[in-house]
């Protein structure tokens, strides 16, 4: 016997945290009843529906490191037709986010049908890392890099302390490096915002032990096995490279952000895809090393 959720999360149908949503809200049935109980559980001979349709045998386990483009939806559907990361990868793997990434923010979001490492990595106890760029206007005092580092009020609570460093300013406008252990909606806005600095662009380039490296907009990858084993275990090393970037299939894209374009490869060429990797594309194709 297990719980219900985990269930569903084995099965990918989703996040446990997103199956215990579907559960209250009625879309689960188990041998023809609605559930609507999140302690319920199930073995292996119940037959389990999600909106009428039956969730079959747990499907082999992808994991999938992707360049989310700015103005494209972290969800696996959007009623105002936006585009969502799902369109991005392919259809058949039934992937999902792990987490979100803001609609006007762009970078990694790793995407998986595996419904337990997901819990594992947004569950706010597990406290996995994930790194941004962000740009900002003017330039923060060291009152507001201390807060920032301390940690300080919002209107959800008390934020934990965050690693935050100054990588270049101009004066009119700042590059700053996060390191954030939990996941708030919206939470580096609304912690620059609150000391009166604008926020111009967010670039998510690392989770966990996982970094973005050269992939463009739209991009994707698969994880090695060492990346996904580091993912459960933050202390396993990880020596094996990772494969070349890929697009998936056509994704309707929207105005604001550009198609990518493949670039020629060498034979031999290495990837730059390292683990502790910093480098990321900046403005007008530049590289910019943190």
């Amino acid at each position: 016997m297990e719980r219900l959720n985990k269930a569903l999360a084995r099965s990918g149908v989703a996040s446990r945290r997103r199956a215990d949503e579907l559960i209250k809200s009625g879309r689960v049935s188990v041998n023809g009843a609605v559930i609507r109980e999140l302690g319920t559980t199930v073995s292996a001979s119940d037959e389990i529906r999600v909106d009428g349709e039956r969730v079959g045998p747990p499907p082999s386990l992808r994991y999938i490191a992707l360049h989310k483009p700015r103005n494209v939806i972290t969800s696996r559907g959007d009623p105002a037709g936006r585009t969502t990361v799902v369109e991005l990868v392919p259809e058949e793997w039934h992937l999902f986010p792990v987490g979100r990434l803001d609609y006007p923010s762009e970078g990694l979001i790793l995407m998986t049908n595996d419904g337990q490492l997901a819990h594992e990595l947004t569950h706010p106890r597990f406290e996995h890392e994930k790194e941004y760029r962000v740009k900002i206007s003017g330039t923060p005092t060291e009152t507001t890099l201390k807060l920032w580092r301390e940690g300080m009020h919002l209107e959800d609570g008390r934020t934990l302390p965050a690693n935050v460093r100054i990588e270049s300013s101009t004066g009119s406008g700042t590059w700053l490096r996060f390191v954030l252990r939990e996941g708030r909606n919206r939470q580096i806005r609304r912690m620059v915002e609150a000391m009166n600095h604008q926020v111009h662009r967010i670039l998510r380039t690392r989770v966990g032990t996982v970094t973005l490296g050269d992939l463009a907009p739209g991009e994707w990858r698969e994880l090695t096995s060492d990346e996904v084993a580091a993912l459960r275990d933050p202390d396993h090393a990880v020596t094996e490279e990772p494969s070349g970037a890929k697009t998936g299939a056509e994704p309707r894209y929207k105005p604001g952000w550009a198609r990518p374009k493949p670039r020629p490869t060498r034979p031999g060429q290495r990837s730059r895809q390292r683990r502790g990797s910093r480098t990321t594309r900046g403005r007008g194709g530049r590289r910019r090393k943190g």
